[in-house]
């Protein structure tokens, strides 16, 4: 099958062709028509097989042949007050900010030969550009949850006119918490649009939002349950937990790793293994959830071009990574969810290409790889590097935050106390460098910001603003008279202090 034989426009068939695409992968032959059709979809899709094409065409299409007018948005409804322009018609909301960026890309990419305005909102970044984007007109926004919600919370986006909501790697936003908050963004949405769903996995929980969320839907299943990819050949290497590094180096030294995505746990872990490589002459870069966006970006890029052949994540920090033809990913450490461990391997073995997963294994990760087994229904094949055999007299030991530099004791603490307070056995998550979200006090509105002991935003205010400390005692008393009365969202993977400009 041919893409002009699924109903788009010739100008969007001169864009996919121009990307030098001339076939469809399943999802996109299968969701393309459904979604021109007007049907609500629900789409279950791995990463890498089109499925941000399968929407994002057919959306471009559709805005494009009903056009309303700009007009004046009421004063009120968006602030700075005098804003112009489209609508807002579509909304795309994604668990990361690099997945809205490529998904924003994608947008500008396919709609090339015919502009549809667009924009991003995200954490970590200035909110007043954000603002003058949305004060632009765009029709299409693609959002992150937490970020949406402070915009929505100081009124300056307008969600009243949106047709067509897209909810992208759905599973992973509730894996990060983000439910509460996608209801409270469906509450500010017209009951009346199109409504898609994509996610990786048909979890019960997916289920149940989609039962809530879509009306009459359409089901397309490109992938099984939690199978991974096909074309994943995958690995492990039984080696002692503190010969992990070294048994790493080893293997991209000798060639059998060269370009690879690596995984650890712990954003500590994610710094010290990528300093570790470089000082074995190792070309490796770090990206976690305390990266500020322009070191991700970086890293990213660095990555990409080849200036470094390894790049160290977290996992929350790799959700949304689009990174083309990717050979190898490496399971540093196995992750403490059975099913993260698809969601990793399937960032290679993409688009048809082959790759391999590699898994280092030591003897305290023996009950995590059984329940990864449990979970694929089959084994893994194991494969003992000459040198690295197992030193069978070392005893499991808890899971903790470890950054294998050593013998620590036994529950990671000079004193004897549980890091973090945790019990052994719960590593701190990598919340994208940010606690997982407060709810609100009394029933409140949670948009992001805290206030003063009169109700006043305390935001951009020297002393009193997010993040400082009272400076004078007037503001000192302001500031604990306001504690009962402030409640905030600290979002994973986005910042909650905003900067002007």
């Amino acid at each position: 099958m041919s893409f002009d034989r699924l109903g788009l426009t010739p100008e969007l068939l001169r864009a996919v062709e121009a990307q030098g695409y001339t076939e469809p992968t399943p999802v996109q032959a299968e969701a393309i028509p459904l979604v021109l059709a007007g049907r609500d979809v629900l789409a279950g899709a791995q990463t890498g097989t089109g499925k941000t094409a399968a929407f994002v065409l057919p959306i471009l299409q559709l805005l494009n042949a009903s056009r309303p007018e700009p007009r004046q948005l009421p004063a009120g409804n968006l602030r700075p007050r005098g804003a112009t322009g489209l609508p807002i018609r579509c909304l795309v909301l994604t668990p990361t900010r690099e997945l809205a960026l490529q998904v924003e890309e994608s947008v500008r990419t396919y709609g090339a030969q015919r502009r549809v305005r667009s924009t991003t909102i995200y954490g970590g970044v200035g909110f007043d550009p954000q603002v003058r984007a949305l004060r632009a007109g765009p029709e299409i926004v693609v959002a992150t949850p937490g970020r949406l919600l402070d915009h929505a919370g100081q009124r300056t986006i307008d969600l009243s006119s949106v047709q067509i909501l897209v909810l992208d790697e759905a599973d992973r936003m509730l894996d990060m918490g983000f439910l509460p908050d996608i209801r409270r963004i469906l509450a500010l949405l017209p009951a009346r649009r199109q409504n898609l769903l994509f996610s990786a996995t048909f979890s019960d929980e997916i289920r149940r939002l989609a039962a809530t969320l879509l009306n009459d839907a359409a089901q397309v299943q490109i992938a099984r349950r939690n199978a991974p990819i096909e074309l994943v050949r995958q690995v492990v290497y039984p080696v002692d937990r503190e010969r992990k590094r070294e048994l790493l180096s080893h293997l991209i030294r000798s060639g059998r790793i060269d370009r690879a995505l690596v995984f650890t746990r712990t954003k500590h872990g994610a710094n010290r293994l990528a300093e570790q490589l470089a000082r074995d002459g190792i070309a490796a870069a770090a990206i976690h959830g305390n990266k500020s966006q322009g070191q991700r970006i970086r890293a990213l890029d660095d990555f990409k071009s080849g200036r470094a052949a390894i790049l160290v994540a977290t996992e929350i920090a790799a959700r949304g990574l689009d990174i083309d033809g990717l050979p190898h990913v490496v399971n540093f450490e196995l992750p403490m969810v059975a099913s993260d461990y698809v969601h990793r391997i399937g960032r290679t073995g993409r688009a048809g290409m082959e790759g391999d997963a590699v898994s280092l294994v030591c003897v305290d990760e023996s009950g995590l790889l059984r329940d990864i087994e449990s979970l694929l229904r089959q084994p893994i094949a194991r494969e003992t590097v000459a040198g690295f055999e197992v030193n069978r007299s070392i005893r499991p030991e808890a899971i903790r935050q470890r950054s294998n530099a050593g013998p620590r004791p036994s529950n990671g603490r000079p004193n004897g106390r549980p890091l973090n307070g945790r019990p052994n056995g719960h590593p701190k998550p990598d919340f994208g460098g940010f606690a997982p979200a407060r709810r609100p006090k009394h029933g409140r509105p949670d948009n992001g910001q805290r206030r003063d002991g009169a109700g006043r935003p305390t935001f951009g205010r020297p002393g009193v603003g997010i993040g400082n400390r009272p400076s004078t005692p007037k503001q000192a008393q302001r500031h604990q008279a306001g504690r009962g009365d402030r409640s905030f969202t600290t979002l994973p993977g986005e910042r909650l202090a905003r900067t002007r400009g």
